[in-house]
């Protein structure tokens, strides 16, 4: 079933930038080139939260993982953390010295990184908003910056045309991805932490594994890609571009799935909710939309029932080696009678020597979208 558009809200006085469902999914927060941040409850007839605070555009608001706070980021160079309610609490800290262009909470809500135009990447200790380190070889603007799921490492896309993987702990830029024409203007991380996604203004969208450092999926499009979001079950990519579309990707079969129109301008930003059953999206037509997912109603199911993702894109595409390991366990196991467990094994078996004949087409998977 196609992808549906649930609710559309309106009350931004510019361009929605961005856009983050609390984990509930009872509110959607969402920032805009207006300075304000809005907070819509997505429970019917209950009105909208608009915070004030900000001097100048909100370029990227985020929820923390717990859902007790929203952090945004601004151009008047401040973070602010908000207090969700009907109060509009909010504490703020001068971030960096241009610019905040992006804001992300690691998965347990104890810090916080920032991106800014003063071409560096900030770590920060949620509680009391104490700063911890700087991450400073980017050359031009950072535009967006975000830690992995298992909180090792952090990702950073920059005006430079690189995407940078660091490593937490020891604070060093692991790798530089150079393979976008343009600006990056938006990077993820799969769920699986093992892969990333990037958004560039050479109209693509890439995907590599960064345990190999290797691109395994090129997406070529027709206008500039601003914003992406892998669905939690990590099977999934769904893109907002230039050309006023949202796109969604199966990773799996390197393909485009749908395209959406919903937008009247550019749509500038996009992301799924924690459960995947939904996304939402934002434009330069001041409109937030929420839409309703439907095409994958057995990876909702499995997500929210297990609360963890299940297997994507990244954890499919592996190396042959990796495969083939995968497989001699899997032939080699006594199956001890057990009929399902044979089953399982067979089933396994088989869908790794198909996926050894994609490799040979899949790290340069290129698609026009």
């Amino acid at each position: 079933e196609d992808p549906s558009l649930e609710r559309h809200f309106r009350g931004h006085k510019d361009a929605v930038t961005s856009v983050d469902f609390s984990l509930n999914k009872k509110q959607l927060a969402s920032g805009s080139m207006d300075s304000c941040l809005m907070i819509w409850n997505m429970k019917p007839q209950m009105r909208a939260y608009r915070f004030l605070g900000h001097e100048d555009a909100v370029l990227s608001v985020q929820f923390s993982p717990s859902g007790h706070l929203v952090a945004s980021g601004s151009r008047d160079k401040t973070v602010r953390l908000w207090i969700p309610s009907i109060k509009g609490e909010s504490t703020v800290f001068k971030a960096h010295t241009a610019t905040v262009r992006s804001v992300h909470f690691s998965s347990d809500g104890q810090s916080l990184v920032t991106a800014s135009d003063d071409k560096t990447v900030k770590v920060w200790a949620v509680h009391r908003q104490k700063f911890i380190f700087s991450l400073s070889q980017h050359t031009n603007w950072v535009r967006c910056a975000r830690f992995s799921p298992d909180g090792q490492l952090i990702v950073s896309s920059s005006d430079d045309k690189t995407i940078k993987l660091w490593d937490k702990t020891s604070r060093e830029c692991i790798h530089s991805f150079c393979e976008h024409s343009g600006s990056v203007n938006h990077v993820d991380f799969h769920p699986s932490s093992t892969c990333i996604a990037a958004a560039g203004t050479d109209k693509t969208v890439k995907v590599w594994d960064i345990r190999m450092n290797r691109l395994l999926q090129h997406y070529q499009g027709n206008a500039v890609v601003n914003s992406l979001s892998f669905h939690p079950s990590g099977k999934y990519l769904v893109t907002a571009s230039n050309d006023s579309t949202l796109k969604i990707l199966d990773l799996l079969e390197g393909r485009l799935l749908y395209t959406l129109h919903g937008h009247q301008g550019p749509a500038t930003c996009v992301a799924f909710s924690r459960t995947g059953d939904l996304f939402a999206s934002g434009g330069s037509d001041e409109q937030v939309m929420v839409w309703k997912t439907n095409f994958d109603a057995v990876d909702v199911l499995k997500t929210q029932k297990t609360g963890t993702s299940v297997d994507g894109a990244c954890h499919i595409l592996q190396s042959e080696t990796d495969c083939g390991v995968n497989l001699k366990e899997t032939t080699t196991q006594d199956s001890g009678g057990n009929e399902e467990q044979q089953e399982k094994e067979n089933c396994l078996a088989s869908t790794l020597e198909l996926l050894k004949e994609q490799l040979l087409i899949l790290t340069q998977v290129w698609f026009v979208l």
